[in-house]
């Protein structure tokens, strides 16, 4: 249905679209962190590493710097280098960090010059490009730009004193490299095996196990149908049909990744407390007069969509600022939940009906304390919690709708790369975990259209795949049919049907042409339609 058909709908239009322009997961989730994208969090992940017997450890994955462009030069995407970028671990339920993993990036330009002009005329010049020839696995000679980073242990507080530097094992100081972004084919041609050699396995304070950790592009995980969902959930499907029937939006984009695989051992207090939480955050270092640095936090992130679609416009920026610890100061966004209300106004002709139990302590639940029997401990906050005592489920066995498909290996516990966060956050805020009777559109199947799985990532760490590469450009030429009455329009879009042996297209002939109808193609590379034809119900062209 379309949604200018709903009563009362264009009243409502401004408020609405306040509420719902930001939920791709955390990309450009709130006003102020539009301003700095290098310290923006896109996406937290936590789950038991389901790589063939890592089962002993755990992946964190914080992904920043949203909808990266693979052509995106010639400075590509780099971390800020006046920040910090840090994961926290909560391990005995007090909803304050107990581990924090601090990332510092330096970037270092090599100032490659070339002597260019005749004898007596010639100027020596710095290069505007990231390399001056192919590089790759143990052959940067033609880099022009360093990207390296530290990564700190901070046992308590995170401003604690109590930080271990991690070496890095190849050169035993505490400079990791992190890999260039991918450029194209021609620049880095075994990309794969390139940032492969930046994986590091590194010693850990208080354990003889190692971890695992990698800093680098990756192709963005996150999966929505998200230009649809920005124009007022205007699926095109409705959020009641088919879980894929739509694109996803971040299909062509890449993302930066930190990601750090630990021993379960490691985050635990004890194994009597096997509940961890965590999340990440970003914090602009600002120096005064002195010269002393003060981090600034500017992004948090945990639980998917919770800054966008839960808290209100006027708190975002606070949110982002914000501590699992002082997280009561936004309870009433979480017990009385505006997103339920605006699915109903926007698809109440569809039958849609918001829950009606209050305060929603379902929601609280699966947000803010953990689900009794999977993940509670006893903490009151905003964060991700992982039951480490529950085994991962190997990758092809993982249930993309995770607990509520009976895999209690995925999210609410935790979030794995393959499951289907939109679709269960979906459900679970219309009511699927309330008796029907408060919740009469809980069982309806919500979805945003764009599907995901476990199957689309690695079986390995970083488990993320390798990002889209800037060049070559891909071959494929996306033709959209358009047709209309008159000549002159206007056109929409329509569906239609290519047969590659005639290069025919045909698509149908438009209800309100009457005896007329013309066909016209949108594409993003020039082609020619000829050999017009028709009949009374299609309209057909060839692809020349």
């Amino acid at each position: 249905m379309k949604l200018t058909s709903i009563p009362g709908f264009l009243g409502q239009s401004a408020s609405i679209l306040a509420a719902l322009s930001t939920v791709a997961s955390s990309h450009r989730e709130a006003p102020q962190i539009t301003a700095a994208p290098k310290l923006d969090c896109t996406d937290f992940y936590l789950f038991g590493s389901y790589e063939p017997g890592r089962a002993d450890y755990v992946t964190l994955v914080a992904n920043y710097l949203p909808l990266q462009d693979a052509y995106g030069g010639p400075n590509y995407f780099q971390l800020d280098d006046q920040a910090l970028y840090e994961i926290h671990v909560d391990n005995n339920g007090d909803a304050v960090e107990d581990l924090t993993f601090q990332f510092r990036f330096t970037n270092r330009s090599r100032d490659i010059a070339l002597p260019i002009g005749p004898a007596g005329n010639q100027r020596t010049n710095a290069v505007p490009v990231l390399a001056v020839g192919p590089i790759g696995a143990g052959n940067i000679a033609a880099l022009n730009l360093d990207q390296t980073y530290r990564l700190t242990v901070i046992k308590g507080p995170r401003r604690g004193a109590d930080a271990t530097p991690i070496l890095n094992p190849q050169t035993n100081t505490p400079d990791f490299t992190k890999p260039q972004d991918n450029v194209g084919n021609k620049t880095i041609p075994d990309y794969e095996a390139y940032a492969n050699s930046y994986i590091y396995e590194v010693s850990l304070p208080g354990t003889s196990k190692k971890g695992r950790v990698f800093v680098g592009q990756r192709k963005d995980p996150f999966v929505v149908n998200l230009g649809e969902t920005f124009d007022l959930v205007n699926i095109s499907t409705s959020p009641l049909g088919p879980e894929n029937a739509n694109k996803d939006s971040l299909a062509d984009k890449n993302v930066t990744a930190i990601c750090l695989e630990l021993p379960v051992e490691f985050l635990r207090s004890s194994a009597d407390l096997p509940v961890i939480g965590a999340w990440t955050t970003s914090s602009r270092l600002e120096r005064n007069a002195s010269g002393v640095e003060t981090p600034v936090q500017m992004s948090r992130l945990s639980m998917p969509l919770v800054n966008e679609v839960v808290i209100g416009l006027k708190d975002k920026n606070k949110f982002n600022a914000s501590e699992p610890k002082d997280d009561l100061q936004f309870a009433d966004y979480v017990t009385h939940p505006t997103l339920p209300a605006i699915l109903e106004l926007l698809y109440g002709a569809a039958g849609v009906k918001a829950p009606t139990q209050f305060p929603r302590n379902d929601l609280l639940a699966v947000f803010v304390t953990g689900v009794d029997g999977l993940n509670k401990n006893g903490s009151l906050g905003e964060m991700q919690r992982l039951n480490t005592a529950i085994g991962p489920v190997p990758r092809d066995s993982q249930k993309n709708m995770g607990v509520l498909a009976g895999d209690n290996a995925g999210f609410p516990n935790g979030r794995r790369p393959g499951d289907d966060v939109v679709d269960m956050a979906l459900r679970v805020v219309m009511g699927v975990l309330l008796p029907a009777e408060v919740a009469p559109s809980g069982k309806l199947a919500f979805t945003d259209g764009a599907t995901v799985n476990a199957s689309m990532f690695l079986n390995r760490f970083p488990y993320l795949t390798a990002p889209i590469a800037g060049s070559p450009n891909d071959p494929t030429v996306i033709i959209t049919p358009q047709v209309s009455p008159t000549v002159s329009g206007p056109y929409r879009s329509v569906p239609g049907t290519y047969d590659p042996a005639t290069r025919t297209l045909t698509v149908d002939k438009p209800a309100d042409g009457a005896q007329a109808g013309f066909l016209r193609a949108k594409s993003d590379r020039q082609v020619t339609l000829g050999n017009p034809g028709a009949n009374a119900t299609q309209l057909k062209a060839t692809i020349q």
